[in-house]
């Protein structure tokens, strides 16, 4: 199927956010957000707002690399009492900030790095489509509102978490690093053909796209894997073979 080129994702960015403000309405933004219990919909709204600008200015100004200290996107708890008819022409503007600013850059520029030798511009469109894409889905589950999203997105999520987010997992969250030595664990999305292997018997973990002897299988559609290991849903209703123990620990340990 192929992964999304960076014109894509830029793209991506701003129609997610655009499905975002449309599945909003005039919705009530105190409701909780089951996916991050310790903010309100109006929380996730300007987190997912602020991801968006503090992007575009790193990208815009050519930072070198990453500035964390300008982000206020975890920055969010003392907002409160926002309408969504306030909030919806934010979030677009924030959408079309990092579209624009992006647009202006190579995608293989060396500016807003993060990853040691992966071009910030890259890395970031990938990032920030998925990031609106999964706080979508977080709202649209706290509005009770059905989600759907297209073959070739869910893949893309699927090849991120493979390619990068397991790897920052890993590095982040100690429970993770308590998995190695284990087993293997296979993914296979049933929808878009791909498959994926996770090695952790090693000292650390390796990822390949294909089908290799595994301790544990997973089949399913590709964004309800990509939901699992992001911690939105657990096993139930995909089709796991095999050690069903690593599996639930694999994905406990998740945390991103």
């Amino acid at each position: 199927m192929g992964m999304l080129s960076y014109p894509d994702r830029l793209a991506v960015i701003v129609s997610e956010t655009s499905l975002l403000v449309d599945g909003l309405g005039d919705a009530d933004l105190s409701v909780p957000v089951p996916a991050t219990p310790a903010w309100t919909l109006n929380q996730l709204l300007r987190h997912v707002g602020y991801a968006h600008r503090w992007v575009a200015q790193m990208v815009a100004e050519r930072f070198p690399q990453i500035d964390r200290s300008l982000s206020k996107a975890h920055s969010v708890d003392g907002y409160a009492g926002e309408t969504a008819a306030e909030l919806k022409p934010w979030l677009t503007e924030g959408a079309a900030l990092i579209s624009s600013a992006m647009a202006a850059v190579a995608p293989d520029e060396m500016i807003a790095v993060l990853r040691p030798g992966r071009p910030g511009p890259d890395f970031w469109s990938t990032r920030m489509a998925q990031e609106t894409v999964m706080h979508r889905f977080d709202a649209f589950e706290a509005l009770g509102l059905p989600f759907a999203v297209e073959d070739r997105l869910a893949d893309d999520a699927l090849h991120e978490w493979m390619t990068t987010i397991v790897d920052i997992i890993f590095e982040l969250r100690p429970a993770a690093g308590e998995l190695l030595g284990t087993g293997r664990l296979c993914f296979e999305a049933t929808d878009v053909g791909r498959q994926w292997t996770v090695d952790l018997t090693g000292d650390a973990p390796q990822v390949a796209p294909d089908r290799s002897k595994a301790d544990v299988t997973v089949h399913g559609p590709a964004f309800d894997l990509v939901l699992a290991l992001y911690q939105r849903r657990g096993a139930e209703g995909l089709a796991v073979s095999g050690d069903a123990g690593l599996l639930e620990k694999f994905l406990a340990a998740m945390r991103f």
